[in-house]
C-alpha cells in the first residue's frame, strides 16, 4: 500500500489585457494569478498469484487561483489475470467526479459560473501469444460517459513480430476522442474591441466575443502506426517509427452574430511523420540517447465553415525536433546529466527556432541522500516557444535557470 500528497502556495504576476465597458474599454495591466492547492493519493496492490493481481486507487485534488477553484476525486480499479495459457487479460473500472467555481469578470466568465461533472470509464485489453517469443497480438478498448458528449468508445490494435531475438516489428491501429472542455461549452470571453466612431460616425463600442456551445461535438483520430526495433551491437538499440494521424471534427471558431463567434466542428486534418532514436552505452559509466521527429499537419475547413483563423494551425508546430542526452556516472559518487534540445520554428507565431541545453550535476553523499544543481535554458536569457491561442495575452517566454535541490529518501 502506498500513501502520498502534496500541498503547495505560490504567488505570481502576469500581464493581461482587460476589456472595459466603459473609456479607456481596453489596457495591459498587471494581476496577481496566486496558487495553493494540495492532493493526496492513496494505492493498494495485492498480488494474487504468478498471473493475477489487482490494483486499486483514490485520488483527491484541490486547487485554488485568484479566480477559481477546482475540486477533483478520482477512483480507480484494475485486475490482470491469465484465463487461458496464451491470453493475458487487463480490465478496469474508473470514476472521476470534478466540481468547480469560477469568478466572474466582464472580459472572460463562465455560464453557469460553477459545474459538477462525472466521467464513467472501463477498458479491458487481451495481449495474445500466437506464437511464443514471435508474435503477440494486442487488442480492446475503453469505453466512457461523460457529460459533455456522452457515450465514447476506443479500440485499439497492436501486433509485435520478433523474427529474430535482436529484431522487433510492430504496427497498430487506434481510435480515440478528445471531449469538449469545460471552456468549450460555458466559456465567455472578450477578446477584442471595436472603438467608438470605428464603424461610422457616433457608432458605439462593440466587442469582439468568443462564446461556449453546447453543440460542440468530440474530436475524433484514428491512428496508424508502425515501427521497427533493432539492436546491431549489445550496447547499442536504434528504433524507426513512422505514423499517419487521420482527424475528423476539429475544433473551429465559427461566426454568429456581428462580432460573436462560437466553438464548431467544421475542419478535417492529418499529420504524419517518423520519429528516429537511439540508445548507446559506449561504456558502463556513459549513456548516449538521441532523438529526431519530423511532424508535417494538413488542415482543411469544411465548405460552410466562417472560419478564417483555424487552418493556420499548420504553421503552428515544429516540424522538426532533436534531442541529445549524455548521462555519466563519475566516481566519488557524482552524475552529470545533459541534455540538448533543437526546436524548429513557428511560422504562423512568430516564434524562431532554438537550441537549448540543460545541464544536471548530482552527488550522494550517502546511500539515500542526493545534492543536485541544474541549470536549464543556458545558452539565452529567455525565448519564446509559443503564443496564446485564444486569450489576448502576451507571450509567455522561458527564461535561463539555476537551482538547488536535495532528496533525502527514507
Amino acid at each position: 500500500m502506498t500513501l502520498q500528497g502534496d500541498i503547495y502556495d505560490g504567488d505570481a504576476n502576469q500581464e493581461v489585457t482587460e476589456f472595459f465597458p466603459t473609456f479607456p474599454f481596453v489596457s495591459s495591466i498587471e494581476g496577481e494569478n496566486d496558487s495553493r492547492g494540495g492532493n493526496i493519493l492513496a494505492q493498494w496492490k495485492r498480488t494474487l498469484s504468478d498471473m493475477s493481481d489487482m490494483e486499486l486507487q483514490f485520488y483527491y485534488d484541490r486547487e485554488e487561483r485568484s479566480t477559481f477553484y477546482v475540486n477533483t476525486v478520482d477512483v480507480d480499479f484494475q485486475h490482470r489475470f491469465m484465463p487461458l495459457e496464451r491470453h493475458e487479460i487487463i480490465w478496469g473500472l474508473g470514476y472521476r467526479y470534478v466540481d468547480d467555481k469560477f469568478e466572474e469578470a466582464f472580459s472572460f466568465s463562465f455560464e453557469p459560473d460553477s459545474r459538477d461533472t462525472d466521467l464513467f470509464s472501463a477498458f479491458i485489453q487481451d495481449e495474445i501469444t500466437l506464437f511464443p517469443d514471435r508474435l503477440r497480438l494486442t487488442v480492446g478498448s475503453k469505453f466512457e460517459h461523460n457529460d459533455f458528449t456522452g457515450f465514447e468508445i476506443q479500440p485499439n490494435a497492436r501486433i509485435l513480430w520478433t523474427p529474430a531475438e535482436n529484431h522487433s516489428v510492430w504496427a497498430a491501429v487506434s481510435r480515440a476522442i478528445r471531449t469538449p472542455s469545460q471552456g468549450e461549452e460555458d466559456a465567455r470571453i472578450i477578446n477584442g474591441v471595436v472603438l467608438p466612431d470605428t464603424l461610422f460616425p457616433g457608432s458605439p463600442v462593440a466587442f469582439v466575443r468568443l462564446i461556449g456551445s453546447d453543440d460542440f461535438e468530440s474530436e475524433e483520430l484514428i491512428a496508424y502506426e508502425a515501427g521497427y526495433r533493432f539492436r546491431p551491437i549489445d550496447r547499442l538499440s536504434v528504433d524507426i517509427a513512422g505514423f499517419y494521424n487521420d482527424y475528423d471534427n476539429l475544433r473551429t471558431i465559427e461566426p454568429i452574430g456581428p462580432f460573436t463567434f462560437a466553438a464548431d466542428n467544421k475542419m478535417e486534418g492529418e499529420t504524419y511523420g517518423v520519429e528516429l532514436a537511439a540508445d548507446w552505452r559506449p561504456f558502463d559509466w556513459w549513456r548516449l540517447q538521441a532523438a529526431y521527429t519530423y511532424l508535417q499537419m494538413e488542415l482543411k475547413l469544411d465548405a460552410d465553415s466562417g472560419d478564417s483563423q483555424s487552418e493556420r494551425a499548420e504553421d503552428e508546430i515544429p516540424h522538426h525536433q532533436a534531442s541529445l542526452r549524455s548521462s555519466l556516472e563519475l566516481p566519488a559518487n557524482l552524475e552529470m546529466d545533459l541534455w540538448l534540445r533543437y526546436v524548429d520554428e513557428l511560422p504562423a507565431q512568430n516564434v524562431d527556432d532554438y537550441v537549448t541545453p540543460d545541464v544536471r550535476v548530482g552527488w550522494k553523499p550517502i546511500k539515500n541522500l542526493e545534492v543536485s544543481l541544474v541549470g536549464q535554458n543556458l545558452l539565452e536569457n529567455h525565448h519564446p516557444e509559443f503564443r496564446p491561442e485564444i486569450l489576448d495575452t502576451p507571450a509567455a517566454e522561458i527564461e535561463r535557470s539555476v537551482y538547488g535541490k536535495i532528496t533525502w529518501r527514507f
